[in-house]
């Protein structure tokens, strides 16, 4: 057994145990650092993936936003359109000045609000759809198949995902013998 003296020539009793329990404690200390070390990487990364999906979140939140204000204000400017488009269905002759300039003011609404993302729904002669047309009335007709659109009362506006105000329509049904 190896003895060590101490600074007044004692020995001390128990050096090899101390030594040896020193390595001991480093390790346990090591390890435990290397926990803590863990533990705060991985609320790093927590953060991180939080700090995304909140960046995620506000970004489509904003973009719903955007398409909800467009939206409204899209639908408030259809009355107006339509207010044009029964001034020009009213008006005297197309040679006249002021109908051209109301025209071309109603065409100007029709591209923009295209460019908005809702293109104007009035086709005639084409399948019945009721994503983007409103049956308003019926008609018997042996002249176009069953399901058809006849007659377009009011224009819609918007496509089949973003429909702003469906197509008001006139849609043919076959002709019955028994009904009369």
């Amino acid at each position: 057994m190896s003895d060590q003296a101490g600074p007044a020539g004692q020995a001390h009793p128990g050096s090899d145990e101390a030594e040896a329990a020193a390595p001991d404690e480093r390790e346990t200390e090591a390890a435990a650092q290397a926990n803590a070390l863990a533990k705060m990487e991985d609320l790093w990364r927590r953060a991180l993936a939080d700090a995304d999906n909140v960046r995620k979140r506000a970004a489509r939140d904003g973009a719903q936003l955007r398409a909800q204000e467009r939206a409204a204000v899209s639908l408030a400017w259809l009355p107006v359109l339509d207010n044009l488009e029964l001034a020009l269905a009213h008006a005297p002759s197309a040679g006249d000045p002021l109908v051209d300039g109301i025209a071309a003011i109603r065409s100007q609404a029709i591209d923009t609000l295209a460019r908005l993302g809702y293109p104007r729904i009035d086709a005639e002669n084409v399948p019945f759809d009721p994503r983007i047309h409103e049956v308003v009335s019926v008609s018997e007709t042996d002249e176009a198949p069953p399901g058809t659109v006849l007659t377009v009362l009011r224009p819609g506006y918007g496509g089949t995902d973003t429909i702003l105000r469906p197509a008001a329509v006139v849609v043919s049904r076959a002709v019955n013998a028994d009904r009369g």
